[in-house]
């Protein structure tokens, strides 16, 4: 059996996509009609599709789709979630990993609910600092927990690749409510995402 691919894209905004990127090139000094190049505009509008893919997605919806009523109020962590994005002002991607918590009031999600959140926001044009606080509001909003803690530390291709050209630096943004706005919560979490658990 032949491998064959299921993906699906919007048609209208793909066509539009497609239009856009094959001017772009030629107006680089490219010629689209190339042999490498004759794929490429359709081959970057569905991946920009990808790429942006949390436009279409709701994150209240994704956390009350495994949302259960549990007695437990110690604090929940799910650290080292891989972060894809797109810099809003150069179109060009950041990545990291984000370190989310939260203490449950009476409610608890999926745990890889957590991870879909992060998706759901970074899938966007985004800047790390938005993008933080938005995982953040989210998870206060659908499970009203005592509090939210959200951590992302990101390498940015605008700062490699342009620019100031600094390939070592690491962008770290941090948004915290209810109990993570106490010193010693705060300091429970940022302890528990530096360990190294063997």
């Amino acid at each position: 059996m032949a491998y064959k691919k299921t993906e699906q894209y919007d048609e209208q905004t793909t066509t539009g996509l497609i239009k856009s990127y094959k001017e772009a090139i030629a107006l680089l000094g490219e010629d689209p009609e190339r042999e490498g190049l004759q794929k490429t505009p359709e081959r970057v509008a569905k991946a920009m599709q990808y790429l942006t893919q949390g436009y279409q997605l709701d994150a209240h919806a994704i956390l009350n789709s495994a949302k259960f009523h549990e007695d437990v109020s110690e604090m929940i962590v799910v650290k080292d979630i891989e972060v894809y994005s797109m810099c809003e002002h150069h179109m060009l991607p950041f990545f990291g990993k984000a370190h989310v918590a939260y203490i449950p009031n009476g409610w608890i999600t999926g745990l890889s609910k957590v991870a879909r959140i992060v998706d759901v926001f970074s899938r966007r044009m985004q800047v790390q600092e938005r993008l933080t606080i938005q995982i953040k509001d989210a998870i206060k909003e659908t499970l009203n927990p005592l509090g939210v803690a959200v951590v992302i530390e990101a390498q940015h291709l605008c700062m490699m690749m342009r620019g100031v050209q600094k390939q070592n630096s690491v962008t770290t943004t941090s948004a915290f409510d209810g109990e993570f706005q106490k010193n010693s919560t705060r300091s429970e979490f940022m302890k528990l995402i530096t360990a190294h658990l063997s």
